[in-house]
């Protein structure tokens, strides 16, 4: 019920005021069956924006601290984020990975609709990245089509430390469905999970224009700030 008031009556419109999305290609997600919608992930906006403006519910694998934020604003995020039916997942630890795709196929299989950001985290310079292959793993597993979507705009709307976003319109951009039968049963390969991430990707990339990084994410953002610690060292206190 909560979900509904926020989608119908309170979070959707206000969206559509602030962003005026320009929705390509909402024909290629299905209005019923399991299906993984994978996208780019360059706002935290882009949270509230897809499921705002698909016509079925859809659920997220997201962060686990989104559901533990302080004050106000972390308690309305949460109460967002479960009453929407968004799954919890605990990014550390090596089984996280195992953890999420466990998740993810629960809502498939009961014929559900899933959204994953490949990437595995936001963007934090506009650029896409490497695609984990978690998707890969649960598309051949139960045998779901994948729809790339490309969120084009969110960047520039709300870039990494700008907490509320600038009003400029936004397309959302949704691909043919990618159909990975051909590689029934090969869900335990290493090199088809890549291939088939890689595959994924390259059509998000198609979608948004983006310049692409044969890196992780989280990678160059480590390197980005160890390379800053090394320039500006922190001065011991006295």
């Amino acid at each position: 019920m909560f979900y509904r008031l926020l989608k119908y009556v309170i979070l959707g419109p206000l969206l559509r005021l602030m962003f005026r999305p320009r929705i390509e290609g909402l024909e290629h997600v299905p209005d019923e069956g399991a299906a993984i919608v994978a996208g780019n992930h360059l706002s935290f906006s882009d949270h509230f924006l897809m499921p705002a403006i698909l016509k079925r519910r859809i659920t997220f694998l997201a962060k686990a601290e989104y559901f533990t934020g302080p004050g106000v604003k972390g308690r309305l995020t949460a109460a967002f984020f479960r009453s929407a039916g968004q799954i919890p997942v605990d990014r550390s630890g090596k089984e996280a990975g195992q953890a999420a795709i466990r998740e993810g196929l629960g809502v498939l299989r009961r014929g559900e609709l899933l959204g994953i950001y490949p990437e595995g985290t936001r963007s934090h310079d506009g650029r896409l990245y490497k695609g984990k292959v978690g998707v890969a793993a649960m598309a051949l597993k139960v045998q779901v089509p994948v729809i790339p979507c490309a969120m084009i705009g969110t960047f520039e709307a709300q870039p990494p430390g700008q907490k509320i976003p600038s009003m400029r319109r936004i397309t959302i951009r949704f691909g043919k469905p990618l159909d990975f039968a051909r590689y029934a049963g090969m869900d335990g390969e290493k090199a088809i999970l890549r291939a088939v991430t890689d595959e994924i990707m390259y059509a998000i990339l198609e979608l948004s224009g983006q310049e692409y990084v044969d890196k992780y994410a989280a990678q160059v953002k480590a390197e980005a700030e160890e390379a800053k610690a090394r320039k500006f060292p922190r001065m011991p206190l006295s």
